[in-house]
């Protein structure tokens, strides 16, 4: 990989249930450079979240199966990794804030027990020194080391978030997954959150993947954007990119949906319909039965396609500035 610190390579992953086979995610490629915030958006149901929990090595097996695909990091692709390998990078090289910090932390231990936790089972410390480091992560993130000794019901929404973050952390990963890590927090908080993320960030080097469905989180904090739609990459490319020359009908729509800052601005345009069953998918293009730029192109095999500066589109009638080319 030159100048990335991960590939994800036509990455397909299923969900076999009783009712059917639930096609989460579809060939999915994406690279994530040294340094960079790479943004994955899109609705609900998507597949954000199972991309995520792929590349931890965390999907719920049974039901989920990874069909095909590689995910290298160091060289090596970790879908072929053992669990104990596996061990040994999660949590250490790679590390994800789950999305609810209600339930990713145990109530019953001390927040910063939980946090000792993880930095003994990667580093050979006593647990006297664990707790001192631990103690340094927790005032990394805005938290008092007085407060190693409480438990998280103690802790509000974006105390708590804060908490998992200083988990994530605590052993310096080169690679960290944010998984809709405001979405339970009021504006207020979740500004401070995403200012400690950003922080972090420049103090320590870290690469991030950030899950969202926010346009405006991913505004602030990103630097390419991977629009996610029914468990494909459907735009990919700068935050310029995305943002001001959108390609993607479905990348339009989104936008469109969006209120705008003043009150003469005109009504909303909502994306008609909804995402297609994952249980029985199009074989086509994924989006076309909402899209008002529907042809005859569209009943053929859409691959994703450079339109220019790696800007990826996939899309027969690719959008500038409004105007179907």
């Amino acid at each position: 990989m030159s100048g990335g610190i991960l590939s994800v390579k036509n990455l397909s992953i299923e969900y076999r249930v009783e009712e059917g086979i639930v096609k989460a995610v579809n060939d999915v490629s994406f690279d994530v450079k040294f340094g960079e915030t790479l943004g994955l958006v899109g609705e609900t149901g998507a597949g954000k979240t199972t991309i995520a929990l792929g590349i931890m090595g965390l999907l719920p097996i049974p039901p989920a199966v990874v069909t095909q695909g590689e995910v290298i990091f160091e060289g090596g692709n970790i879908l072929l990794a053992n669990e104990k390998h596996m061990r040994s990078i999660r949590g250490n090289k790679i590390s994800m804030i789950f999305q609810d910090p209600m339930s990713a932390l145990n109530p019953s231990v001390y927040v910063g027990d939980q946090i000792s936790e993880v930095i003994m089972l990667h580093n050979n410390v006593s647990k006297a020194e664990a707790r001192v480091m631990a103690e340094e992560t927790l005032e990394t993130v805005g938290i008092s080391r007085n407060r190693y000794d409480e438990y998280p019901h103690k802790f509000s929404g974006g105390m708590k978030q804060r908490v998992i973050i200083a988990i994530a952390l605590a052993c310096n990963p080169s690679l960290l997954i944010a998984d809709e890590p405001t979405t339970a927090l009021d504006v207020t908080i979740q500004a401070q959150i995403l200012e400690l993320m950003e922080q972090l960030k420049e103090k320590k080097g870290t690469s991030n993947i950030l899950i969202t469905h926010d346009l405006g989180v991913i505004a602030q904090m990103c630097d390419r954007v991977a629009v996610i739609y029914a468990g494909e990459i459907v735009e990919m490319g700068t935050l310029t990119q995305i943002f001001k020359n959108t390609a993607h009908p479905y990348t339009k729509g989104l936008f469109n949906a969006l209120p705008g800052s003043s009150s003469s601005d005109k009504r909303l345009k909502p994306i008609r319909g909804s995402m297609p069953d994952p249980m029985s998918l199009p074989e086509h293009c994924k989006f076309a039965n909402r899209c008002s730029y529907k042809t005859n192109k569209c009943a053929q095999d859409i691959r994703l396609i450079d339109i220019g500066d790696n800007h990826l589109v996939r899309c027969v009638s690719p959008l500038y500035d409004g105007e179907v080319k």
